[in-house]
């Protein structure tokens, strides 16, 4: 599966991934080629592709460009999906606009890009409870044990602009005191099952060619911090999500609703439904 594009070509790479999901796992290899430029760009990738039973999609917006795959994918006889092609025609019969039909305009240095920006560094800054200052600045603070997506999950919601500091719960360490000091709206702590948390850690401590009998990855020890952490989310009286069965966009978008829910905004008054 080709994704192609005359940008960064990540909307293409989504979408051939998201359809290689609804297949069997491994069957597909995705290759992605962005920042394309030339028809003999084209014409070279379109000769590589028809080496193997290939399906094209693509976000080139330059018409000479669209129009050169077109002509080279019907020469192969190889499938072509042209993603933002019929959407952009669509909007212009509908509103009479002119499409400006240059690419990555979507990546334009905006106000909304630096927010992320900082969102981002935000989330590195104040990862997995190295500052407690953080937790007075954050538009959210994710609690929970170690291996429960805290620190992917900050990552992803830094991209939806939000501020998002992380603190892991221990039994032999009081949590900040700091938690105790924000409204519990800001604090959403994350559980998870023991027996799948004994997994991830055993698998994690292989991987770094450690014992994955050690006590980190012990399921007594396990059962212990979990608890331990369920009676401090208790005390806070903070949302609970169970992250065990569920994929981290799935856990940003919950906890998204849950902003929402409360008609939370950020210290800067911004409002964060919108863009769920």
């Amino acid at each position: 599966m080709y994704a192609l594009s005359d940008s960064i070509g990540e909307t293409a790479e989504m979408i051939a991934r998201a359809t290689a999901s609804q297949f069997k796992a491994g069957a597909f290899e995705i290759i992605r080629i962005p920042y394309i430029n030339s028809t003999v760009q084209i014409a070279r990738i379109l000769e590589d592709a028809a080496n193997y039973t290939s399906v094209i999609c693509h976000t080139i917006v330059g018409r000479e460009l669209r129009e050169a795959l077109l002509e080279q994918a019907q020469r192969y006889n190889i499938p072509t999906i042209d993603i933002m092609g019929p959407m952009i025609d669509a909007v212009q019969h509908v509103s009479g606009f002119v499409p400006q039909l240059k690419p990555g305009l979507v990546h334009t240095l905006d106000q909304a890009y630096f927010k992320r920006v900082a969102a981002i560094e935000f989330a590195v800054k104040y990862d997995d409870g190295k500052n407690p200052d953080g937790i007075l600045k954050a538009d959210v603070v994710l609690v929970g044990v170690s291996r429960t997506s805290k620190t992917p999950l900050s990552m992803y919601l830094a991209h939806k602009e939000l501020r998002v500091a992380n603190v892991p719960m221990v039994p032999e360490v009081a949590p900040p005191k700091e938690l105790f000091e924000i409204p519990t709206e800001r604090i959403v702590g994350l559980i998870i099952d023991p027996a799948k948390l004994n997994n991830i850690r055993a698998e994690r401590l292989r991987s770094m060619g450690l014992d994955p009998e050690s006590c980190y990855a012990d399921s007594t020890r396990i059962k212990v911090e979990v608890e331990y952490a369920k009676s401090i989310m208790h005390k806070l009286n903070c949302p609970i999500i169970d992250v065990s069965n569920k994929a981290i966009e799935e856990t940003a978008n919950k906890i998204m609703e849950l902003i929402c829910s409360k008609k939370q905004t950020n210290i800067f008054g911004v409002d964060y439904c919108s863009q769920i």
